[in-house]
């Protein structure tokens, strides 16, 4: 059956060194062998790779399309072949899934001490919003991911530590004079807040519900950066998580930062995993290492593992 492993081995180096007599003698081949084994695959698949001339090999579109494929092919395999062989953590890689809001700030630290504790662990980290970290988790693209547990149902949940809501308003702003902004101070306010994927969106629009304010319809942010230069503009409040205003948004000069001293504006968040999904050394060990730089960075944290939701 073709291709085999080691067809696609060949085909993607030829593509990468772009000739075939650099290529065998990478692979340690004879350059005939090396060129029988892809015209095998050719005749098999009824489809040219390269264009063959004495200045060495161009690719067509149809090879283009499978050296694209044969990569992930290869990755995977090669993923496999260490998952099986590793005694590190999460079978020595991790594919962990985190919110825009917490991994710039939080994670740095995790992986330093982590990567101390077990070198041969590699940890592949992508920020999405919530919707989407429930569906990678799901999936099983992800290993676990770092969100707001409520958005996470039957899942294993591990309580890091809960963040208070800052706010972040333009330097002449009547708020940026206050040292807190109160119900009061936000009554008929305009809020600014993220696009409804995210849990703040929905926390942001509880709070303007309690207190008075509105939620801008005519802009809903990409990201936090975004929606504080909404705020430097005047335009309305960016409500922000405690985590990213102490360790980005104190550092804008084009806003100012204030606590939100209001019941309830806080948000809670969690490492979670599959229900059912193995647990052991791994989990324990990337919980540990969380609630440690969370402690750190003087948030609110939780010492003690939360019952896993039903």
């Amino acid at each position: 059956m073709r291709p085999t492993l080691r067809q696609l081995e060949y085909i993607v180096t030829v593509q990468r060194l772009g000739r075939f007599g650099l290529a065998a003698d990478l692979l340690n081949v004879s350059q005939p062998s090396l060129s029988a084994q892809i015209a095998a695959v050719e005749d098999e698949l009824g489809i040219r790779l390269f264009e063959r001339s004495r200045g060495g090999v161009q690719i067509t579109s149809k090879g283009e399309e499978f050296v694209a494929r044969a990569q992930k092919i290869l990755a995977e395999v090669q993923d496999l072949r260490q998952a099986m062989t590793s005694d590190a953590p999460f079978s020595g890689r991790l594919r962990l899934g985190v919110l825009p809001s917490i991994g710039p700030y939080l994670l740095p630290q995790v992986v330093k001490e982590i990567h101390h504790q077990q070198p041969d662990l590699r940890i592949v980290v992508r920020e999405e919003n919530t919707r989407d970290l429930e569906q990678g988790l799901r999936s099983g693209r992800f290993d676990a991911i770092i969100s707001t547990p409520e958005d996470h149902p039957n899942t294993h949940q591990e309580r890091l530590f809960n963040e208070s809501l800052w706010v972040a308003v333009a330097v002449d702003d009547p708020l940026a004079s206050q040292d807190a902004a109160t119900a009061e101070t936000l009554a008929g306010r305009l809020l600014l807040t993220l696009d409804n994927s995210h849990r703040l969106s929905r926390i942001v629009y509880a709070l303007a519900a309690d207190i008075g304010g509105v939620v801008s319809d005519d802009y809903e942010g990409t990201s936090l950066d975004s929606i504080l230069l909404m705020a430097a503009t005047g335009t309305g409040v960016a409500v922000i998580p405690e985590l990213f205003a102490r360790r980005q948004a104190i550092y804008r000069e084009e806003v100012v930062i204030k606590p939100l001293d209001l019941p309830f504006a806080n948000r809670d968040i969690a490492l979670l995993f599959r229900a059912g999904q193995k647990t052991g050394v791994g989990p324990a060990l990337l919980a540990a290492a969380l609630r440690s730089a969370a402690k750190r960075l003087d948030l609110r944290g939780y010492d003690k593992q939360d019952t896993p939701a039903a």
